[in-house]
């Protein structure tokens, strides 16, 4: 077996798990990934929701039928399209593609712009993204991490983490929010509402499910199913690479977390920061962000 390397690989000054990823891989999807028409992306920053959404685009998918759900593990349903193993798992799959994806705009697949794939992309709150990105390095053996909240804290702001800076990666995509074939949503909207939010959906998909079909969507996309589903919640991963010996990849599933970790000055900090490069886009407003 190759070695588990910590070791980031940076390109265009941002990181990325060796592991899973390399240069090749990372030309390979912007230059040379042919994006179809029927293609589905799932886009987030790291720890927005990422894993939720391969489950509801699956049942979506499905209309409701269980069966892929139940036996195949959500990176081979919605794989990602920047690992190494993009190319092998999406050029022969036939249509409709779900595809996931943690890329900045600047680095997504050039052929995508020109096409009528859809994508949808979901931001969560970065004060919870930040706590539960520095949880997540915690248990995965192949990040680099700091014992330390503060030190994590210090590192995300200065866009020192995988996929480089939250800020950047939103103002990025949400640049292009306006496009008709790109849905923005939200991880406390989901939370709030995820039977309005899985309409809101299968409108966006054009996918016509019935009510039995969404009441079952939402029931096993609930936090404690998707914790208790071994194809969604990361167990069939080796402890050598994620190891839940030291706590849960699904941790808990919840809005407000930050408040338990960010000390007064570094929520202080962080608001003034947000106000700077954010102010153009209105997502504490618009999602009730604290």
């Amino acid at each position: 077996m190759e070695a588990i390397t910590t070791e980031d690989l940076v390109v265009n000054g941002i990181r990325f798990p060796a592991v899973a990823h390399d240069e090749e891989s990372l030309r390979y999807v912007q230059h040379e990934f042919q994006v179809r028409d029927d293609d589905v992306f799932n886009v987030t920053y790291p720890k927005s929701g990422t894993t939720w959404m391969q489950e509801i685009l699956t049942l979506i998918n499905s209309k409701g039928d269980l069966s892929l759900y139940k036996s195949s593990p959500n990176w081979d349903r919605v794989p990602w399209v920047e690992q190494k193993t993009g190319r092998g798992n999406l050029e022969s799959r036939p249509s409709p593609r779900l595809i996931t994806s943690h890329l900045p705009v600047h680095m997504f697949p050039k052929s995508f712009f020109g096409s009528k794939a859809k994508l949808i992309y979901t931001v969560r709150n970065p004060k919870d993204a930040c706590v539960s990105l520095f949880f997540y390095c915690q248990i995965a053996e192949f990040l680099k991490t700091t014992e330390n909240f503060g030190d994590f804290y210090s590192l995300f702001m200065k866009g020192d983490v995988i996929y480089g800076s939250w800020f950047d990666h939103v103002s990025g995509w949400l640049s292009l929010k306006d496009q008709t074939n790109i849905l923005l949503m939200s991880y406390e909207g989901m939370l709030q509402d995820p039977r309005g939010s899985i309409v809101k959906l299968c409108n966006f998909l054009g996918r016509d499910l019935d009510d039995v079909a969404i009441d079952t969507v939402v029931e096993n996309t609930s936090f404690k199913n998707l914790k208790n589903n071994q194809m969604s919640n990361y167990t069939l991963v080796p402890n050598e690479f994620i190891d839940q010996r030291k706590g849960s990849f699904f941790r808990k599933g919840i809005s407000g977390d930050w408040k338990n970790y960010f000390t007064v000055a570094q929520s202080e900090e962080f608001d003034k920061i947000f106000e700077e490069k954010m102010k153009n886009f209105n997502l504490k407003e618009r999602f009730g962000w604290d």
